[in-house]
């Protein structure tokens, strides 16, 4: 599948930037959604300032595409109506309009939130049950649930990519596990936007060639993407590096303690 008209929400977000650069050159048209103004700043760029939760507004903004990358929503831990809101009702949304405006690819921002509860032991891959690390990875994993609904109710070919530690360069220890490189996040998004329409539903973790993982690559016949960054080449520069980790202990890190959760919850 080449890329033709390429929607991406959140495109103002941290990851939208950088897919927004390297894109624009390789599209014939670039659609960019966010909630906040942004200025067109290539001929083949089209800016829209939509809600997500605004469904016609979705929809209008949706129409002629062949693939959308879905970027947006919140980003970390909330309150369960702001996340169940921002990023369940928005993914429903941009499904719904993909649906009703024949847009043959959809790829979902997921997130590694989504098993956090796992241990570092653990070699986790799609194949595993969801054990979320807070209210964020919960929304996540309904998100990733309304995608397989949409491929296998109504034919959408979905890609939900379980987004790693999205940094420029890795900053603390876990990071040494769950780095994502801006270089393999654009090579992760290009790939879930051009493989064949035949991968009806995928579920894939984007993370670096990090040494020290615990989240397994997507095979060729998932994805056909092989990231290139090792976060073991910052090592020598993080505090901690080090210490041997806890193979016990959550993916999540600090992410899985209950005060990571309870500060969002009514008291």
């Amino acid at each position: 599948m080449g890329l033709g008209t390429v929607v991406v929400t959140g495109a103002a977000g941290s990851i939208g930037r950088v897919a927004r650069r390297a894109l624009r050159g390789e599209v014939g048209q670039l659609v960019l959604l966010d909630r906040v103004a942004i200025q067109q700043e290539a001929a083949n760029e089209v800016v829209h300032t939509v809600d997500l939760r605004d469904a016609p507004a979705v929809e209008v903004a949706l129409s002629g595409a062949d693939a959308v990358l879905h970027l947006g929503g919140l980003p970390d831990e909330a309150p369960l109506p702001d996340l169940l809101e921002a990023n369940v009702l928005g993914s429903h949304n941009v499904l719904e309009a993909a649906r009703r405006t024949a847009v043959p690819r959809v790829v979902l921002a997921s997130s590694n939130r989504v098993t956090g509860f796992y241990p570092t032991a653990h070699l986790t891959g799609p194949q595993d049950p969801v054990r979320p690390d807070g209210l964020y990875g919960v929304s996540k994993a309904a998100i990733e649930a309304l995608g397989q609904l949409y491929a296998d109710k109504f034919g959408l070919s979905v890609i939900c990519l379980r987004i790693g530690s999205f940094e420029v360069t890795p900053t603390e220890p876990r990071h040494l596990a769950t780095w994502l490189s801006p270089r393999d996040a654009v090579g992760f998004s290009r790939a879930a936007l051009t493989c064949p329409l035949s991968t009806r539903f995928a579920t894939v973790y984007a993370v670096s060639a990090n040494t020290r993982r615990f989240w397994q690559l997507p095979a060729e016949s998932e994805l056909d993407y092989t990231p290139v960054d090792n976060a073991e080449l910052y090592a020598a520069h993080i505090t901690g590096a080090d210490t041997p980790a806890d193979p016990s202990a959550p993916q999540a890190g600090p992410y899985a303690l209950p005060e990571f959760t309870l500060k969002h919850i009514r008291p």
